[in-house]
């Protein structure tokens, strides 16, 4: 699977534009990005699809979400100073410490279920620092999914994109085209060789087709056209004024009277799309009341 994204992506900077993140840092969103659209496209979940990077660097974390429709949103905090060369492990994994998370949040989650999360370290089995994107998602495809993949990604100031190549899973030691196991090895391991080969700059430079020819001219290519309905990817933000809401019934009334008198309004703001959520005494009053108006809940636990 091949992915580029610039509309999108060009959103998701503009939203930024004034306190932009350091390049190192938007360079491993952008890549973040790719990789998550490829991975719910890959996995077709409906629902959300939330990928995390976070650890003991000066970036506190990285988040991308990407939902079954494809639309996306992505976001980075950063606590220190970053250095224009910082690589990935400069950025979360100074000590070690770094974590790669993916959540999959069902869209119509029943009663009691629960996100499947899964978290992986920085580290490989030899203890050694991953030091980059396509390093860590590889070795969390192998730590959690058991599946061999090759990852190239990429990312600078206008195109967001990435290359995977995975190995099919197989039952009864042949695949769909009679391949014993051998063969199964030997096709793969061309593949893959060959998919490492693309180096970054083509990948951001040269078109999906190009790019597919280039890497395998040998290779009988066939392109799956969209399916019916799907969309293509955009940036979404499903933060509003209610939801801000709710998080502040969340609070109590206490704790948000209590902000209330401190600092006279209650001000949130979306670090995904930079809208900005301002809540007065009379609004905070507003919230509380309605809740208290609301008839009791039939439902129960005991």
């Amino acid at each position: 699977m091949l992915v580029r994204l610039t509309d999108a992506w060009a959103e998701i900077l503009q939203r930024r534009a004034s306190n932009p993140y350091p390049m190192p840092v938007q360079n491993l969103l952008g890549e973040m990005l790719a990789a998550g659209v490829l991975l719910q496209a890959n996995i077709k979940f409906d629902g959300a699809l939330v990928f995390q990077v976070f650890g003991d660097g000066p970036l506190k974390v990285a988040v991308v979400e990407v939902k079954s429709d494809l639309s996306l949103r992505a976001s980075a905090t950063v606590r220190g100073e970053v250095s224009e060369v910082s690589s990935m492990s400069d950025l979360v994994n100074v000590h070690g410490m770094g974590r790669c998370a993916i959540t999959l949040d069902p869209a119509n989650r029943q009663p009691g279920q629960q996100p499947y999360q899964g978290v992986v370290s920085l580290v490989d089995g030899e203890q050694k620092k991953l030091d980059s994107m396509a390093q860590a998602l590889q070795h969390y495809m192998r730590q959690s999914e058991q599946l061999e993949s090759i990852l190239v990604l990429a990312a600078d100031s206008k195109v967001s994109a990435g290359l995977l190549i995975q190995r099919m899973p197989v039952q009864g030691g042949r695949n769909l085209k009679g391949l014993d196991p051998q063969e199964q090895d030997e096709h793969y391991r061309r593949i893959a060789i060959l998919a490492a080969s693309l180096k970054p700059q083509e990948l951001l430079g040269l078109d999906v087709d190009t790019v597919l020819h280039r890497l395998f001219w040998q290779e009988k290519l066939e392109r799956f056209e969209p399916l019916v309905g799907q969309s293509a990817p955009r940036f979404a933000c499903s933060c509003s004024r209610q939801r801000v809401a709710a998080m502040i019934r969340g609070l109590g009334s206490h704790e948000a009277h209590e902000i209330i008198a401190e600092r006279g309004t209650i001000e949130v703001g979306c670090e995904f799309c930079g809208a900005h959520y301002r809540f007065d005494s009379v609004d905070v009053e507003q919230l509380f009341t309605l809740a208290e108006d609301q008839p009791p809940s039939s439902d129960s636990v005991q």
